[in-house]
């Protein structure tokens, strides 16, 4: 258990910038997360929850499918405290077997559906999942990692059955005039999507206390080792769900549009673009996949009011050659979270909107949003803002984490609120390491001005961000290790002008081996997510090292000095 947190001292100076309609403090209800959204149920029955493709959901109507879910599962065997993995992209299964596993007690897990092969079973291995939902599009990947770890459970759905009818029928169609087959096996262990929302049995609900039971295994990981299980609790994602529900204030509950063009399975996408909108009557537009023609389609034909999203989306909407030919000015309020916002980025995109691009930020241990700047009130340039309600903030010194430091002061930022993790699933030592009492140590380098706008002033030294997904360096370097041509192998992240950041390689062969960079890269994407593979490779004959023996990447970031010797003969050039 955490101890209970002192509250924010009532002479914070951020709660001076607060903007008139958000609260300097609040009650945190003590609910489970399902009751927060039953009560938008009960006042909002027959508002439109979920709009896919052109099908519709009302609030009842989902409600409903996710009382059905959990009674099958409870039929199926599963009790409170069991884990249901969802392995899904943005599509109505999710929300639905979200809430669902919630409602009967169950800890989801979060996988993201970029994963596959070695990503999917440690994930699997780690989070000991009872049961897992995907689509039929990723169900090959799921097979293929059945020799290394066994999901006793497996539902399935296929994305035609959340089109509208008519759709449907036209999709069906064309499938069998193509005769294409269906992958997914009939048997005990894997279940269709229509056994999963066809229960009509009954469920209890629990009674367990929402401060300690853990609702969400959000992976996450540092700039070395592998990812960790954040463990999120019911009070945890309630906390930061009305947290950002304060800081919205000006937008009416029962209004608003939101467009989930970031996935539910990030953190970030989880609370700003399901659960808050959920607690907030909102309708929710589902896109399937980021793709800039695609949100801007949706964009003329929902007319949505809110776009939580990372800079890269704005970035692509902004430039985007057919911008001109849509009516984007529906949208009055964007937060840009998992990476710092451009000044020029979130300019453009005020432009052509009329609304209000703000930046946030979080992480994943904290629910995730710790900070935004203010919607009506001061925003400051480069800052991430103000914390939110009920949210304190510190600066460490970075040799001393005993000694705390005054305004404009460089060191580590440590945050403590009702939305931080339990702590990390199966790794006491990696939650104690950023756990100190009340504390999250951030890992991040900051300052906080006097006013209490704080500003990043440095980013984990490793970490790489790539359009908003986090890249472990060492995950990547030990594949590339695998392969036998590769003596040493370091990645770091590079700028890029769409994504921001992605992954370049470099590498030291073994003497007399030869291997060629589309090689390399191709046998990094067939192993992790594909984002996370290289898109350049350096070929060197040496990397640098340290006295013991530890590869420097912050010069590996560095022009080198002296040329780096000869390439490798042969293809690998």
């Amino acid at each position: 258990m955490r101890p209970a947190q002192a509250p924010v001292p009532p002479d914070a100076p951020w709660f001076a910038h607060y903007p008139a309609n958000v609260p300097k403090t609040m009650e945190v209800p003590n609910v489970r997360l399902p009751d927060l959204v039953e009560a938008s149920v009960e006042r909002w029955r027959d508002r439109t929850a979920l709009i896919y493709y052109g099908k519709r959901w009302t609030y009842r109507q989902f409600w409903d499918a996710t009382g059905r879910v959990a009674a099958t599962l409870a039929a199926d065997g599963f009790v409170p405290g069991d884990r249901l993995a969802l392995y899904l992209p943005n599509s109505p299964a999710h929300p639905i077997a979200f809430y669902g596993a919630l409602r009967l007690g169950l800890t989801v897990v979060q996988v993201s559906p970029l994963y596959l092969g070695q990503d999917l079973i440690r994930v699997l291995t780690d989070s000991g999942a009872k049961g897992l939902v995907t689509l039929e599009i990723l169900y090959p990947n799921v097979a293929k990692v059945a020799a290394s770890v066994r999901v006793p459970l497996v539902y399935v759905a296929r994305t035609r059955e959340f089109y509208p009818w008519p759709q449907r029928l036209f999709v069906n169609a064309v499938l069998r005039r193509q005769g294409r087959t269906t992958a997914v096996p009939s048997d005990d262990n894997v279940r269709p999507w229509s056994h999963l929302v066809g229960g009509s049995g009954t469920f209890a609900k629990p009674t367990t206390d929402p401060a300690e039971d853990v609702a969400v295994y959000q992976y996450t990981g540092g700039t070395t080792g592998w990812p960790k299980a954040a463990m999120l609790t019911h009070r945890n994602l309630v906390a930061n769900a009305v947290q950002c529900r304060a800081w919205f204030a000006a937008q009416a509950p029962g209004t608003s549009i939101v467009l989930a063009a970031i996935p539910f399975f990030h953190v970030y996408g989880m609370t700003v673009a399901l659960n808050y909108p959920l607690a907030h009557g909102a309708t929710i537009v589902l896109e399937n996949r980021p793709d800039p023609d695609e949100t801007l389609r949706l964009i003329g034909k929902y007319r949505p009011t809110e776009l939580p999203g990372v800079p890269a989306l704005y970035a692509a909407l902004s430039h985007h050659p057919k911008v001109g030919t849509y009516d984007i000015r529906s949208i009055k309020v964007c937060v840009s979270g998992s990476a710092p916002l451009p000044a020029e980025v979130a300019k453009r995109f005020e432009q052509l909107t009329g609304g209000n691009l703000i930046e946030g930020y979080g992480l994943t241990e904290a629910s995730p949003v710790t900070h935004a700047n203010p919607i009506d009130g001061e925003r400051r340039a480069g800052s991430i803002g103000l914390p939110l309600p009920l949210t304190d903030q510190r600066v460490f010194d970075l040799e001393d984490r005993s000694k705390v430091l005054g305004p404009g002061e460089v060191g580590e930022l440590a945050v403590r609120g009702p939305q931080v993790m339990l702590g990390y699933a199966n790794a006491p030592a990696e939650t104690g390491a950023v756990l100190r009492g009340e504390w999250l140590l951030t890992g991040d380098i900051a300052r906080i001005d006097s006013d209490g706008y704080a500003f990043i002033v440095d980013r984990k030294k490793d970490l790489i961000d790539v359009g908003g997904f986090k890249v472990y360096p060492r995950e990547v370097d030990e594949v590339l290790y695998q392969h036998p041509a590769v003596a040493e192998a370091a990645v770091i992240g590079v700028p890029d002008e769409r994504l921001g950041e992605v992954v370049k390689a470099f590498v030291v062969l073994r003497a007399g081996q030869t291997t060629t960079e589309s090689e390399l890269i191709l046998f990094v994407r067939e192993r992790i997510a594909h984002y996370k593979a290289p898109r350049t490779v350096e070929f060197r004959t040496e990397l640098p090292k340290s006295a013991v023996q530890k590869v420097l990447r912050r010069m590996l970031r560095e022009p080198p000095a002296t040329p780096t010797g000869p390439a490798p003969a042969g293809p690998g050039r």
